[in-house]
């Protein structure tokens, strides 16, 4: 049989099968792992996805609602099994995303930290909203809500910020004297995390006005200034949030700008009839059931709940400062503020700010 008659008996058989073939216009199977790999038709039905806002607030210790609903066009008769996914991807590692929550049907799991804080809604057909509970400093970052059906897949993203303050911390033996893991610890420290820049810039726009260098989550120094002047950047230049970029993590020293939330216990000037060197006012603390103030708490009892003393007072890292939330004669400059004397020796005789959790 010569080549040419081959082929064309070959063409035929063809054209007999997709003849005699069933029609399914604009459509194709795929093996479904959800559904016990049952074939199932995929048509031109699209999956959509979509958030009610791009960006949702809360306070350490709240809760969260991050919405996010999923459908089809055109509209489906009957639900069909998805999944979705909940990831994170944390302010202080943009590059990374970690797994927050899968749920397939009415089963679902959380991941890691986030593992008995996290739900979703499913308050009607499509919802696949993410319910979070008792929130931590570190969980802000962006969130991606990813649902698959079948071989779509479609998701979109909602940034979570926490309502705070953000300070500027420097190391006991001075200005510059941190790299980016000894700030992050140093941070931590305090009952604090490493600011983001959105909260950085937010604390900007709320006046916030600091000469120094810090660093923030990201891996970046920098600083805001609200009232430009010759000894900070010039007084050419347009107020703003100043950028050194991309420090290197470990040779280089800088300050940081930390961030504090919502507290669960109480900050407050403990009344005595003298003043104290650091050692008596942490038994002074201590005997009163507390213990000596992080500096994060007092920046977020001032803050946050209006706390306002003339007094200076000992803090836990060896610091002396006091919160001013109404200026007024002979207590300091006339912003409000939390006031700092730096670190002066053990011995010398302050007051002291206690914290007391709300567990007693």
């Amino acid at each position: 049989m010569t080549f040419g008659l081959r082929a064309a008996l070959l063409l035929g058989v063809q054209l007999v099968l997709s003849l005699a073939a069933p029609a399914i216009p604009n459509s194709f199977f795929y093996q479904d792992y959800l559904h016990g790999h049952k074939a199932i038709p995929f048509s031109a039905v699209k999956l959509q996805v979509d958030s009610a806002q791009p960006t949702v607030f809360s306070v350490r210790g709240g809760n969260a609602t991050v919405p996010c609903r999923f459908w089809h066009e055109p509209e489906i008769s009957s639900p069909r099994g998805v999944r979705v996914k909940w990831s994170w991807r944390p302010a202080a590692d943009g590059g990374r995303e970690r797994d927050v929550l899968v749920a397939v049907g009415s089963r679902s799991r959380g991941f890691g930290a986030f593992r008995g804080r996290v739900q979703l809604r499913r308050g009607f057909p499509g919802d696949a909203t993410l319910l979070m509970t008792d929130l931590l400093l570190n969980d802000t970052g962006s969130y991606r809500c990813e649902v698959v059906d079948g071989l779509e897949d479609k998701s979109t993203s909602v940034y979570l910020e926490l309502r705070g303050v953000v300070f500027p911390y420097q190391h006991p033996g001075g200005h510059y004297h941190l790299s980016f893991l000894g700030a992050r610890q140093a941070c931590e420290e305090q009952d604090s995390t490493l600011a983001t820049f959105p909260q950085l810039l937010r604390s900007w726009k709320e006046g916030l006005n600091w000469c120094n260098a810090g660093w923030l989550a990201d891996g970046t120094v920098q600083y805001p200034i609200t009232r430009p002047r010759a000894p900070c950047g010039g007084q050419g230049l347009a107020p703003g949030v100043r950028s050194y970029g991309r420090r290197h993590l470990h040779l280089h020293r800088f300050d940081v700008f930390c961030f504090s939330s919502s507290l669960r216990g109480k900050v407050y000037y403990l009344q005595s009839s003298h003043k104290m060197n650091l050692t008596d006012a942490q038994q002074a603390c201590q005997e009163d059931g507390a213990q000596l103030a992080k500096v994060g708490q007092l920046y977020a009892a001032w803050k946050l709940s209006g706390l306002d003393h003339c007094d200076a007072g000992w803090l836990a890292d060896g610091s002396v400062r006091y919160p001013i939330s109404s200026p007024r004669r002979n207590c300091g400059p006339p912003e409000p503020g939390v006031h700092s004397f730096g670190f002066p020796p053990p011995q010398h005789r302050h007051g002291v700010y206690c914290y007391k959790s709300g567990d007693h």
